[in-house]
């Protein structure tokens, strides 16, 4: 399966996730790629977007290369890689700072939503190893949500397997095995700049806002 672009993806995601029409679901977004396609998502479900910030701790002289990931308020380090601990600290403390500044900068200082009793998706444009959200969904699950949903347009299945167990449902349009890349399942695949981010948030806090008026 193929999509023209982000908006076609989130599109064709919708039918999926009807069962959440109404239900004042919280979309968690994972910038940049993914809010685009949480954005559709949040309005078409009538509920509110979020950002889910995360991001990998590359290893020593080879960034690329991931032994863990970070969050705003977690750290996962996968054992099998030997690192040195002070390297690990510095740089976790480094990336949650630079997550938590551009968390404020998307979203204009406002606190995160709650997620107690909440029905959350979190979506992203794909997911190729899942390994970043591996690491933040014990700490989502510490938030006590009704539900823990995932839902992208295209999900590897290595990274399905992984994270499958960890959610109430994983709902994706396809699973392709081989899976080469997220960006070889869209026409255009285009970056996601920083002030689109903001244009779009700030487009659907406008939406928010005249529905509640």
């Amino acid at each position: 399966m193929r999509f023209h672009d982000r908006q076609d993806a989130a599109v064709q995601l919708l039918p999926l996730l009807e069962e959440y029409r109404d239900k004042n679901p919280v979309i968690l977004a994972i910038p940049r790629g993914g809010v685009p396609i949480g954005c559709i998502l949040a309005k078409a479900l009538k509920g509110q977007l979020d950002l889910l910030m995360t991001k990998k701790i590359g290893a020593p002289g080879n960034p690329e290369f991931a032994i863990g990931a970070v969050g705003p308020d977690f750290v996962l380090i996968e054992n099998e890689f030997p690192v040195d601990r002070t390297y690990l600290q510095q740089e976790s403390k480094r990336i949650q700072q630079q997550l938590k500044e551009r968390y404020a900068l998307f979203r204009k200082g406002q606190l995160p939503l709650p997620l107690e009793g909440k029905t959350v998706i979190i979506t992203d444009d794909g997911i190729a190893t899942g390994r970043t959200l591996l690491a933040a969904l014990p700490a989502l699950r510490k938030k006590n949500p009704k539900e823990l949903i995932i839902s992208v347009p295209v999900c590897s299945v290595p990274a399905r397997m992984r994270l499958e167990p960890l959610v109430d449902k994983l709902i994706s349009c396809d699973d392709p095995d081989p899976f080469i890349g997220v960006g070889r399942f869209y026409e255009n695949f285009e970056e996601v700049t920083d002030a689109q981010v903001l244009f779009l948030i700030e487009e659907n806090q406008k939406t928010n806002h005249e529905a509640n008026s």
